[in-house]
């Protein structure tokens, strides 16, 4: 797939629902283990062994054939608890629990050189099942058999496609192998605790937020919708390794959602995130933030539609992120320096300059939080039961690596620790938590100062200042235009002349990346953070990215797509005298002053 997002919600709709993935890994024998082998443990070892020697030394000779055996085989279980929580209007919608266990089986056939998975094959090496609850071995064995067997099956008609490409095909630019050599893990950790909160109580707490955007006529849409995790994920794999990760989050999102009167739909956002409900922060002060979401797409409703612009512009520090892990971070995944679809954009920039030289870019997945928030990219072991590795992509400018997952390209033949997936896909070279950091800061003040000054200098009335972002897309495909889009929610026009500054609406930022780095003139002296989701090849993961304000000589934007619907006809019903007192959650959304209860 060409296109890739990061999102904080997958799309702005009443029925969004938010996305809480999680890409862990897990692995075999036991060495030194810090807690003893859990039975799911055991049983994924005992059976891949059994699987592996098996299809090495087929027992039924005549079935065998000339049938090549597996040279790799991996077991990954997802084994995750969680709670769903929705509102909207001021009444619960939905509240579920689940628990579900996965487990994905990878199959290699041939050798490390040359497999299955080799190309446009890669995506099919993975089957996947969904296992049984419990401790009950017998039905974990056999559910994995099925799927292993499957697996081998289709790992061997792909790879005689394989071999026979190789012959009918032009010689690859890239030769690399498939697979690359690894030192076996062992890190066992105690599997996460069963989740336990008290439900009853977070559901009035999420009415409570969703009752705030009742109060505002002007959103037509609405939802407030909490979700918490608690994950184990489980490695064995042919080569030794075993590991066990627990990992647990709580998000909150609350979504609001109007029109303007000329038909164009508009979305404010708001994302409060913890390792368990307990770090998520006090009610008031999330109500608070919604209030200021909500009177924030009030005005945004009113705001003039912006016109294409192409000047200088400043990025806030969480818009940063947002461009840095579009326009770059995609770029840097390893996969895309390989095969003659991508655009490889950077491969051939190694040890050159990319970046101004007051810029380095670095992703460790090791870090845990910014400040006191929590961060979506944290892990311990990538989906491929590699250790997490701090990797310094960019210094002072100069291009150094890439991330990489277990395919190697050219010049790099080992893993970083970067190879991530959702459930059910095939591992790539993924962004965890990608830092930016410059040694040319100025204060936010002195930041708009400068903006002022080159819109000047370019003769500009203006200059804009990107506050907050929702998400972006890339296209890193040969066939495709190398461009980008990023999907801002705030926008204000910064006149030169010293008027106010106003809030514009229906702005993309546009741009082709080699041109959008060059434009870097100074960045701001602190760092922001912005948590999401990334979809691409390998499925929807959790991803951070940290950066400071950005002033850049040149940003070009384009104009939203404009609906044709208008505003809602028929009037919001109006809310009865006695209405406060039938509300679900009512406890939790007593007011907190005289002006809130009005």
């Amino acid at each position: 797939m060409p296109r890739k997002s990061f999102l904080s919600l997958r799309r702005y709709a009443p029925q969004t629902a938010a996305v809480f993935l999680l890409a862990v890994s897990v692995s075999l024998p036991v060495a030194h283990a810090a807690e003893p082998a859990p039975p799911l443990l055991d049983a994924m070892s005992a059976e891949l062994e059994r699987a592996f020697a098996l299809l090495g030394h087929p027992v039924a000779k005549s079935d065998a054939g000339k049938q090549q055996p597996p040279y790799f085989l991996s077991y990954t279980v997802h084994d995750a608890q969680t709670v769903a929580i929705s509102a909207q209007y001021g009444a619960v919608t939905s509240n579920s629990g689940s628990h579900v266990r996965s487990a994905d089986v990878q199959v290699r056939v041939g050798s490390a050189q040359l497999d299955n998975t080799h190309g446009d094959h890669r995506a099919t090496a993975v089957h996947t099942v969904r296992l049984p609850l419990g401790d009950n071995r017998e039905a974990f064995q056999r559910m994995l058999w099925v799927a292993t067997n499957a697996g081998y099956g289709a790992a061997l008609d792909n790879f005689l496609r394989v071999k026979t490409e190789a012959e009918v095909r032009a010689k690859e630019e890239d030769t690399s192998a498939d697979f690359s050599q690894e030192k076996p893990q062992t890190h066992v950790e105690k599997p996460a605790a069963p989740l336990q909160m008290d439900r009853v109580a977070w559901e009035k707490r999420v009415v409570a937020l969703s009752r705030v955007l009742r109060e505002y006529p002007d959103v037509y849409a609405s939802q407030a919708m909490l979700g918490v995790q608690n994950v184990t994920t489980y490695f064995a794999s042919s080569e030794g390794p075993r590991i066990v990760t627990p990992n647990r989050s709580a998000n909150l999102v609350v979504l609001a959602v109007t029109r303007a009167d000329d038909g164009m739909d508009l979305f404010q956002v708001r994302t409060f995130q913890a390792e368990t409900v307990d770090g998520l922060p006090a009610q008031a002060e999330m109500e608070q933030s919604v209030r200021q979401m909500a009177a924030q797409l009030v005005a945004l409703k009113k705001a003039p539609v912006t016109e294409p612009f192409d000047g200088p512009a400043i990025l806030s520090g969480r818009a940063a992120a947002v461009f840095f892990h579009e326009v770059l971070g995609h770029r840097l995944e390893g996969q895309r320096q390989r095969g003659d679809r991508e655009g490889q954009t950077f491969t051939k920039e190694l040890g050159k300059l990319v970046l101004p030289e007051f810029i380095s870019v670095a992703d460790d997945p090791t870090q845990t939080t910014f400040g006191n928030v929590a961060l979506n990219g944290h892990y311990s072991f990538d989906s491929e039961g590699q250790p997490a590795q701090r990797v310094q992509l960019i210094d002072k400018g100069v291009l150094k690596t890439f991330l990489m997952s277990r395919m190697p390209i050219a010049s790099f033949a080992n893993s970083n620790g970067h190879g991530r997936a959702q459930a059910g896909h095939m591992p790539n070279g993924r962004q965890g938590n990608l830092l930016v950091t410059s040694t040319k800061t100025v204060p936010e003040a002195e930041l708009r100062t400068q903006l002022i000054e080159e819109a000047k200098r370019q003769g500009k009335l203006y200059g804009l200042y990107f506050e907050d972002i929702s998400s972006g897309f890339t296209l890193t495909q040969r066939a495709l235009p190398q461009a980008f889009q990023v999907i801002p929610l705030v926008v204000k026009r910064v006149y030169v002349d010293g008027r106010p500054d106003e809030l514009v609406r229906g702005v993309n930022i546009v741009g082709t990346p080699l041109a959008a780095m060059k434009k870097i003139l100074v960045t701001g002296d602190k760092q922001e953070l912005f948590n999401g989701i990334c979809g691409a090849e390998s499925g929807q993961v959790p991803v951070s990215a940290v950066a400071p304000a950005l002033l850049l000589s040149e940003l070009e934007t384009q104009r939203q797509p404009q609906g044709s619907a208008r505003p809602p006809i028929l009037p919001i019903p109006q809310p009865t005298a006695t209405e406060g007192t039938k509300d679900q959650g009512n406890v939790a959304a007593q007011p907190q002053s005289k002006q809130e209860a009005k």
